[in-house]
């Protein structure tokens, strides 16, 4: 499922292997984390046959990536030894690669992870570390897939903790130049390169809407944005939601992220998501309605 942007800054064709994606128009990308403990859907599809039971389904509703994760990142998550998520992960790769044509993307920060999985079938390393790990970068450029880079401030366990900025967009954009620049370094196709400024990584509740409401000003780097808001705290302490009651408004803030140029919108329910980019494409195309 796609929809061209309102405001289309981007014109970019992601390439993994003999796999093309033309992101000028914006994609879903459908979660799948496969871990007990993880904010939204932690122990949902922690066995393989649930796991695989819903990547069917996310594909069926218009999923164009599969976002594979063994390791939650929320504030407090424990560590994951590299065995337990291979072992989470790579059963799962394996089964999306051999039953659907749809784009894989890895989400982890381990390059042992990012090796495996790619070999098993994932065509995109999703970082929330943005290769910052030893070994991730030097690990990606090797692999030649693309990457996408994310903006967090402090550490998963602890980025919640009073996050400051003197501008957080701007901070955010010197992050990502300093990243960037880094992977050109290491043999990194900029054309391979996606940007994802972290809604709740790091951030207040202020600095995430700031953030959305300002999005259109990362279009200077002219690469592809992934937008992750889906289910987020964002919403709950906005509107006094628990997770299961953030659907409508992680719908309006993913559709404000696509008319402000997102490439990619990063969510739990893909359906409904959809539906929402659907409308927003006959909108703008009006015209081709019979």
């Amino acid at each position: 499922m796609g929809f061209s942007c309102l405001w289309s800054f981007i014109l970019s064709i992601l390439t993994s292997g003999d796999k093309a994606l033309d992101l000028s128009t914006a994609v879903i990308m459908g979660i799948l984390n496969v871990t007990p403990d993880s904010f939204s859907d932690g122990g949902e599809f922690a066995s393989i046959a649930r796991a695989c039971d819903q990547a069917d389904t996310m594909v069926a509703q218009g999923a164009t990536f599969i976002d594979i994760g063994g390791e939650s990142t929320r504030p407090g998550a424990k560590d994951v030894s590299e065995t337990d998520e291979l072992g989470r992960v790579i059963p799962l790769i394996e089964y999306v690669a051999k039953t659907h044509n749809v784009w894989i993307s890895i989400d982890t920060s381990k390059p042992v992870v990012m090796r495996a999985a790619v070999a098993a079938g994932a065509h995109l390393i999703n970082d929330v570390r943005a290769l910052q790990e030893p070994g991730a970068l030097v690990a990606a450029a090797e692999l030649g897939v693309p990457v996408c880079l994310m903006h967090m401030q402090g550490k998963p366990r602890t980025m919640q903790q009073a996050p400051v900025y003197d501008d957080v967009v701007k901070d955010v954009a010197q992050f990502f130049e300093w990243r960037i620049e880094a992977c050109l370094q290491a043999g990194v196709k900029r054309a391979n390169i996606v940007l994802d400024p972290g809604f709740g990584f790091g951030k207040s509740l202020a600095h995430n809407y700031e953030i959305l409401q300002r999005l259109a000003e990362l279009s200077t780097f002219e690469l592809p944005i992934l937008a992750g808001m889906s289910r987020k705290s964002m919403f709950g302490q906005l509107l006094n939601r628990e997770v299961s009651q953030r659907l409508s408004a992680s719908l309006a803030a993913n559709m404000l992220a696509v008319q402000a140029g997102a490439s990619i919108v990063r969510v739990h329910d893909v359906q409904e998501t959809a539906d929402m980019m659907a409308v927003l494409s006959a909108t703008k195309n009006y015209k081709d309605l019979s």
